[in-house]
């Protein structure tokens, strides 16, 4: 199985190269810089070939793609900047990398007749209310510009194929690059108090453990939307470094506060961000560990 994976700058597009190398595939991965600018650990995505490709350019994406003619594309690809996406100077670029340049892939992938694996998140829903989201729950109404550009990447994808997965995800942390844990972390190290909030609900996902569910899937024809966050139970931010302090060994002071109380972002965040993993396990795929565990396991990966 040879597999194009867009993104590897990234936490997730650099564990899925690792996974593939593992499993003993061809995996080529790709970003915008012009050489590999993830960690540079020796793992097996930097002994992988690498192609630079802005997926925002359509012919380049085209002549890539036809070129390599891959069995399944992971797009992994995004502006993942959440709060800078709001910016008015920003909104054209975000929207041409995470719908245009997600309707680009999805067309050389028709043209190829290849699976692919699109990786979107909760932020394509209002985040109102308590219940999980299910995956086939079409009641869309993002709250910020990231949001509705994804959802606009997957309205692409499910428009123009029918050999794909449209994974959700949340509240990511993997070893290459910035997320929660790492800023909770220093900020920990640095501060004898930090204030979190505790009006936020979701469950983390370990990107590690995200990378295994993506190329079982690849593996197989079970196509759909899907939610995959690690097991474990629903929690608030404020629960996560709870967790995150005790196993790091950290005694800084938690101070819960809502939303409010910790102040207006530019971007306005959902409060309801709990994805319903259920059809993982109904459709055969072995559901991820818990964010506990995942979390005891990360902080082994990474130096703080």
């Amino acid at each position: 199985m040879k597999v194009f994976v867009t993104g590897t700058g990234g936490q997730l597009g650099h564990d899925v190269m690792n996974e593939l190398y593992k499993r003993g595939y061809e995996g080529i991965g790709s970003d915008v810089a012009e050489t590999y600018s993830g960690v540079q650990d020796g793992t097996a995505v930097t002994k992988m070939p690498y192609v630079p490709l802005d997926i925002t350019d359509r012919e380049a994406v085209r002549k890539t793609l036809l070129e390599i003619k891959p069995d399944v594309i992971v797009h992994c690809a995004a502006w993942t900047a959440v709060d800078l996406a709001e910016d008015d100077d920003k909104v054209e670029k975000v929207r041409a990398v995470n719908a245009g340049g997600t309707r680009n892939i999805a067309e050389a992938t028709k043209e190829l007749d290849c699976k692919m694996i699109y990786i979107s998140t909760d932020y394509v829903f209002d985040g109102q209310g308590n219940e999980p989201w299910k995956p086939d729950c079409k009641d869309y109404k993002p709250l910020n510009v990231y949001g509705q550009t994804k959802l606009e990447g997957e309205l692409a994808v499910a428009e123009l194929l029918e050999k794909y997965f449209i994974v959700r995800i949340a509240w990511v942390f993997g070893v290459n690059g910035s997320n929660f844990i790492k800023t909770m972390l220093r900020v920990g190290k640095n501060h004898d108090e930090v204030r979190v909030v505790n009006d936020q609900f979701g469950t983390p996902t370990y990107t590690l453990d995200l990378s295994r569910l993506l190329v079982d899937m690849a593996e197989t024809e079970k196509y759909g939307y899907y939610h995959a966050t690690n097991e474990g139970g629903y929690i608030s931010w404020y629960d996560f470094t709870c967790e995150i302090y005790k196993q790091a060994g950290y005694t800084t002071k938690i101070t819960p506060v809502t939303t409010a109380e910790y102040g207006l972002s530019k971007a306005v965040r959902p409060f309801n961000s709990r994805l319903d993993r259920s059809k993982l396990a109904e459709s055969g795929f072995e559901p991820l560990p818990s964010w506990q565990d995942a979390l005891s396991r990360y902080l082994k990966e990474i130096e703080y």
